[in-house]
């Protein structure tokens, strides 16, 4: 198990779009990857949107993702990739 904490940058968050990003990006490997928030009031599988929409990581919210698996380091680096770059979102 690989693990790595990331903050949500994006100026809306973890909205649906972005949430649906992660989804897909996450499903794209067989590892497993949860997502739990620093604060600790919630986790998420991350191939679920309703389980990361229920996160309601706001901008700001520290989150720890772990990956395990076959392709642990692959799933966990482009998870956090894609928060740490605002899920491809214009900057505001």
């Amino acid at each position: 198990m690989v693990e790595s904490e990331v903050r949500v940058v994006n100026r809306l968050g973890l909205h649906a779009r972005a949430a649906a990003k992660l989804v897909r990006a996450a499903s794209g490997f067989k590892s497993a990857v949860r997502l739990e928030r620093a604060d600790r009031n919630g986790s998420a599988d991350a191939k679920s949107i309703l389980s990361v929409l229920v996160l309601a990581a706001a901008r700001g919210t520290e989150l720890k993702v772990t990956a395990e698996g076959a392709d642990e380091r692959a799933a966990l680096d482009a998870v956090c990739q894609l928060i740490s770059s605002g899920f491809g979102e214009p900057e505001e």
